[in-house]
């Protein structure tokens, strides 16, 4: 077995980094923020501070800020046409609260997708068009997946935006319930989170069976490529 150095970036959970982990292989992950196992395998820095450099064979970029630039977010952005006034903004925000956060989401995806790294998977919704317009010529429309894809009874459409690494297969795709039934609503609680402080992170967090998926197939595929 090769030994792959692995950095997933911008987890707290240690959900992804414990599925790269459970394989062998030596795996860090980073946030702003403390891990939340309390692991001494996370670094807290900013993404973008140089630890893309340091040698790593693959990188998992869990969740850059993407609020500004999926195509939900569009509205709050540009009326019609491009970068023209939003007839709305979010309660107590300015459109130069929105542009700024728009800069950061871009300068982050960028710098995560343009990282001197061989293979690269990077999760984030489909972007709208203003997002679009401001990346890498070579990023590729990216592979929408659900968690019921992996054994989790749950709707989250997932994208990925992969370099140098193979769409996620399948493994054990679950029945969808009946739209309205009670297990529907289990299925759709990410989105009928309420309002409050802790309605992004849990959102945002990663669900096992796809992380699981995710890093035997994308190790495997590393592993495969570097053996020759």
């Amino acid at each position: 077995m090769t030994t792959l150095r692995i950095l997933v970036a911008r987890e707290t959970s240690g959900i992804g980094r414990r599925a790269f982990a459970a394989l062998g292989h030596d795996v860090w992950s980073c946030d702003l923020l403390p891990a939340e196992d309390g692991s001494n395998r996370h670094i807290i820095c900013d993404v973008r501070d140089g630890i893309l450099t340091w040698g790593w064979d693959l990188l998992a970029v869990m969740h850059p800020p993407c609020t500004r630039l999926c195509r939900s977010g569009r509205r709050w952005m540009s009326g019609p046409g491009k970068w023209t006034p939003p007839k709305k903004l979010p309660r107590g925000r300015t459109w130069d609260d929105m542009k700024a956060e728009f800069e950061e989401g871009v300068s982050i995806f960028t710098a995560c997708w343009e990282a001197p790294i061989d293979r690269v998977a990077i999760e984030n919704p489909e972007m709208n068009d203003l997002a679009r317009d401001r990346m890498p010529a070579d990023l590729p429309a990216p592979q929408m997946v659900q968690p019921f894809f992996f054994g989790e009874p749950a709707y989250k459409a997932t994208g990925w935006y992969l370099r140098g690494l193979p769409p996620l297969i399948e493994t054990t795709r679950l029945p969808e319930p009946r739209r309205g039934s009670e297990e529907w609503k289990r299925w759709t609680r990410i989105h009928r989170l309420p309002p409050g402080p802790d309605r992004a992170r849990l959102r945002a967090r990663s669900f096992p069976g796809m992380m699981k998926a995710a890093a035997e197939q994308w190790c495997r595929h590393a592993e495969k490529e570097m053996m020759g």
